[in-house]
This record gives structure tokens, C-alpha cells and sequence, in this order.
């Protein structure tokens, strides 16, 4: 019998010529017929009420997407769905890690505060791993508490706030956030998930599920690289995870499984699971809170018995996808048995780095009060470490020349004095090497002393710091490296008279203070 096919039972269940035994058997035939017909549409009525498409809706540019051939990559049983919501937030709320921005999502019961720090936290977690983000939180909410202080900040205070936390044009998009909900939004936080999404810049799918769920309390999944992950290992969908019809299926499910009494916490339990037992490398399958309804991990389980009993391993792996060959979530390639769970997800391969090389120079002359100080110029408004400032520098093209080079950027650094400088006044100082996540570069430093008559700047967008001052700025990491190899090979140099400190300076992504750069020009303007 096809007991999930739909059809009704006949009426005519117990005939004459039926004995008891086989009246019973129908009847109970009957009964589970009728009850998995009843299953199956209350998870239909479930995940057509989870799914929030009027509000999400596919990522642009992705279009529809084919659906799966097999249940066997979805959550179609209600009674296995509200299985794994009870057991996964059972462990998140024995396990979970204390994280200022949860406890404020608790605890603050002013609904715009609670959306704008919300909102904060998910954009510094962006990429960024939570040990290196919970200290700039502390700070940032110190000093913006809501969204009128950070809209009243200047965006050169911002991203000294953001200096050694990378991807500078997160703190940019949170500033200009601030900006438009203050000046066209009455100081009110977007207070749906829809208007996350249109009305924040920088706010994508992901981080408007997340703030809508978690701050506002609306029933909606939230698919971030953790819960790709413990999706597609719990579901064994082995497609590349980035492409769309895999993107569109992990948020169906994630939909599907969000818990409608506490969506907030059920996302962030997700995500726990994924940073801390169901990690990329050397997962925790034995800590795993919903290790039976994993599918990754049954199969690792049967293809070991397989190999400890060799009659199991020529049994058909009837779990499985019964359309894999066609199902657009299977894998393409074999499993491999010494990966186990780790089989999933699968990614395409990434792109290499590109490859930069970049001459900087370190331009310095002697100070007012006897410390040394530096030129920095400002980098554009858009663009790689947009608006952060750093030592004068152009990038190194591949042919040319070193003296074709070095008498380049001799001319540039001769325009921004408003003199001639000559190339035998430069010292090689040595090499730098940044890696940014598309871009691996080296930095081959400079560096050429003037005399104070040489030391007026001519552009608006230069500046003179002494290197304490630097150490503070909304400089780069990258900045940082060079000016410490400078202060280094400074003091390395035999007979050197340098009016720096014996030790260099040490690199710190969090500044204990951070100061604006006009403070440094201007004796009249105080820092706030």
C-alpha cells in the first residue's frame, strides 16, 4: 500500500466475507493511512507558515530555483522538527557562551536600542571572528549607545573606532545607517524584517533575518556560513553550497525548523552549534545535541559498520537520495570515507589572491616639540580601505623599472610637499607582507628624512603625526606593519640619530584610546 499517496480509504472496509482478524488489520490500516495524511499536511501548513517569502524572498539576481527530488535533503516530518528544535535549544541554553550583545538583546527593553545594537553586533561578526569582536563592541556601545550618537560621529571617528577589525567598509555602511535613520527615519530602527532589508545600507538577507529575529522577535530563519554548514551536513546536500538552487533549499529548511516561540534564540542556537561542535575541521559528533537527525553522521555510522562487516557493505544504502543521479542538492563527486561529515558542505574552490606590490614611503621630518612625525595621505571615499589613512604610496606596476619607480614616487611625495626632493634622498627600508581576503600584498617600504624647511604639506588630504599619534589614528593594519618595520630597522642602524623610542612600538588591533586626527592640528578643538 502507498501510504503517503493521498487517496481516501475505500468505504468499504470490513465486507462480509472478512474475518475479524482481517477486519482489525484493515481498520488499522486504515487509521495509519489516515494519520500520516494528516502529518504530512500539517508540515506542509508548517512550512508554508514559517516561510516568510513576502518578506525575504529569493537573493537578488538568483531567480527561482528547482526543487529537490527526495525529501530525503528537507524536514517533512512535524513531529522530527519539533524533535530538533526541543533538543538543539535544550543544549544552547545549558551551553550557550554569555556575549554582551545577547545579554543586551534581553535585557534592554527599549525597542529601538535593542534593534541598533543588534544590528551592530551582526554587522562587526560579519567575517570577524567573536573573541576579536566582543572588545569593540564594549567600546562602540560605550560610546554610541544608541543610533543618534553613532549618526552624530564623524565618519573619520568611526573608523578610527573600527582601526585593526578589517572589511572598513562595514563600520562606513553601519555610520551611514545611522545617518538615514536619524534624517529620514525619525530616529527609528527599521522594525520588520522587510524594512531591514531596504532601508539600511550594507543589510543583506542574512542580517535582516538575523536582527529581525533576534532583537524583534519575528518568526523568520536565518542562514549564515555556520548554519550552511550544520544544514547541509544535517540534510546531506552536497551541491556547491553558493550556488542557488542549495542557497534556496537552506533557507526553505531553515524556515521550516525556526522555533515561532523564540526565533531569536533558535537562530543563535544554530550558529552555536555551528562555531563550537560542528565545525569545519574536527567536528564534535559525540557532543552533538542532534546528532539522530543528521543524516551526514548516519551514513558515516553505516559506511564504518560497513567496513567491520563486509556483508553491510554490499546492502543498497536505501537512506540516501533515491534521485541523486538528478537531485540538484546531491553531490557531485563520490563520498570520501576519510572525511565522514565533513563530506558537506561542499564549496567551489576559491580563487587565488590577487597579487599586489606596492611602493610606500615613510616621509618624516623633525617635530614642534622634538618628537619625529609622518605623512599620511587619505585614501578615497570608496574603494579598499576607503577614507583610512596611510603612509604616501602607489602601486607597483609589473614592468617597470626600480628607478622608474622610485623617481615616481619621488614626484608624487614632491607635489604633496610643494618642493623638489631628489631620489638619493630615499632609503630602502625593506618589505611588508598584508594578506586581505582577495588581495595578497607586499609592501616595499621607503622611507626619506627632511629637514623642516622641506616639511609644509600642500593637499588638503595629507597630514603630519608624530608616532604615538599614528598608533592611535584610523590607520590600517597593514599602515601599522610598516611603520613598525621602519621603527625597527631605525633602530638597527648603526650610528643612526632617530627620535624614536628603543622600542619599537607594539601592533594592537584594539587601541586602548582612540583620538581624532584633528585633535592633532587643531589645539582648540577638544577630544569628545
Amino acid at each position: 500500500a502507498d501510504w503517503t499517496s493521498g487517496s481516501r480509504p475505500s468505504s468499504n472496509v470490513a465486507g462480509p466475507e472478512m474475518n475479524p482478524n482481517e477486519i482489525s488489520r484493515k481498520l488499522n490500516m486504515s487509521r495509519l493511512r489516515s494519520a500520516m495524511l494528516k502529518g504530512k499536511r500539517a508540515g506542509l501548513e508548517m512550512a508554508e507558515a514559517a516561510k516568510p517569502s513576502d518578506v525575504l524572498g529569493p537573493p537578488e539576481g538568483t531567480g527561482d530555483s528547482p526543487s529537490p527530488a527526495s525529501t530525503y535533503h528537507s524536514f517533512h516530518d512535524p513531529a522530527d522538527v519539533v524533535l530538533l528544535r526541543s533538543r538543539l535549544l535544550h543544549w544552547y541554553h545549558r551551553e550557550k557562551r554569555e556575549l554582551p550583545w545577547r545579554t543586551l538583546a534581553v535585557t534592554e527593553s527599549d525597542l529601538n536600542i535593542r534593534t541598533y545594537a543588534v544590528w551592530v553586533s551582526e554587522i562587526m561578526l560579519q567575517q570577524t571572528q567573536v573573541a576579536t569582536v566582543i572588545d569593540y563592541y564594549n567600546k562602540w556601545m560605550k560610546r554610541w549607545p544608541t543610533v543618534q550618537d553613532l549618526a552624530a560621529a564623524t565618519l573619520e571617528e568611526v573608523n578610527q573606532m573600527w582601526a585593526g577589525l578589517g572589511y572598513y567598509s562595514r563600520g562606513k555602511r553601519l555610520h551611514e545607517g545611522a545617518q538615514k535613520v536619524v534624517s529620514e527615519l525619525k530616529g527609528q530602527m527599521p522594525h520588520t524584517v522587510d524594512s531591514l532589508l531596504k532601508q539600511l545600507p550594507g543589510v543583506g538577507r542574512y542580517t535582516a533575518a538575523a536582527v529581525g529575529s533576534i532583537a524583534l522577535g519575528q518568526v523568520t530563519g536565518a542562514v549564515d556560513g555556520n548554519v550552511i554548514r550544520v544544514l547541509c551536513r544535517l540534510r546531506a546536500i552536497g551541491a556547491d553550497s553558493t550556488s542557488p538552487a542549495v542557497t534556496e533549499a537552506l533557507w526553505s529548511q531553515a524556515n521550516i525548523l525556526v522555533d515561532p516561540e523564540g526565533p531569536g534564540d533558535f537562530n543563535q542556537a544554530m550558529m552555536e552549534l555551528g562555531a563550537r561542535v560542528c565545525t569545519p575541521k574536527g567536528p564534535l559528533c559525540s557532543q552533538c545535541p542532534v546528532q539522530s537527525h543528521c543524516h551526514s553522521f548516519q551514513k558515516t555510522s553505516r559506511k564504518l559498520l560497513g567496513k567491520l562487516n563486509r556483508k553491510l557493505s554490499t546492502l543498497p544504502d536505501i537512506e540516501d537520495c533515491a534521485n541523486s543521479e538528478t537531485c540538484p542538492l546531491c553531490p557531485s563527486q563520490p563520498w570520501d570515507d576519510e572525511l565522514g561529515v565533513q563530506n558537506f558542505p561542499r564549496k567551489p574552490a576559491k580563487k587565488p589572491p590577487r597579487v599586489e606590490r606596492t611602493l610606500t614611503c615613510v616621509v618624516i621630518r623633525p617635530g614642534v616639540e622634538g618628537e619625529d612625525e609622518y605623512l599620511l595621505t587619505q585614501r578615497p571615499n570608496k574603494g579598499l580601505l576607503a577614507g583610512l589613512w596611510e603612509f604616501p604610496s602607489l602601486l607597483q606596476e609589473k614592468k617597470s623599472s626600480e628607478m622608474k619607480e622610485k623617481r615616481a614616487l619621488c614626484t608624487q611625495i614632491s607635489g604633496l610637499l610643494g618642493t623638489h626632493l631628489t631620489e638619493s634622498l630615499f632609503q630602502y627600508v625593506g618589505e611588508v607582507v598584508h594578506i586581505f581576503s582577495h588581495i595578497h600584498q607586499t609592501y616595499v617600504v621607503q622611507s626619506v628624512r627632511l629637514k623642516a624647511a622641506d616639511a609644509q604639506t600642500q593637499a588638503e588630504n595629507a597630514q603630519w603625526l608624530t608616532g604615538s599619534a599614528l598608533q592611535e589614528a584610523a590607520v590600517s593594519t597593514g599602515v601599522k606593519k610598516v611603520f613598525i618595520l621602519f621603527t625597527q630597522r631605525a633602530c638597527e642602524a648603526p650610528g643612526t640619530k632617530t627620535r624614536q623610542t628603543s622600542k619599537p612600538p607594539k601592533l594592537s588591533a584594539a587601541p586602548s584610546r582612540q583620538l581624532s586626527l584633528s585633535s592633532f592640528f587643531n589645539s582648540v578643538k577638544q577630544e569628545s
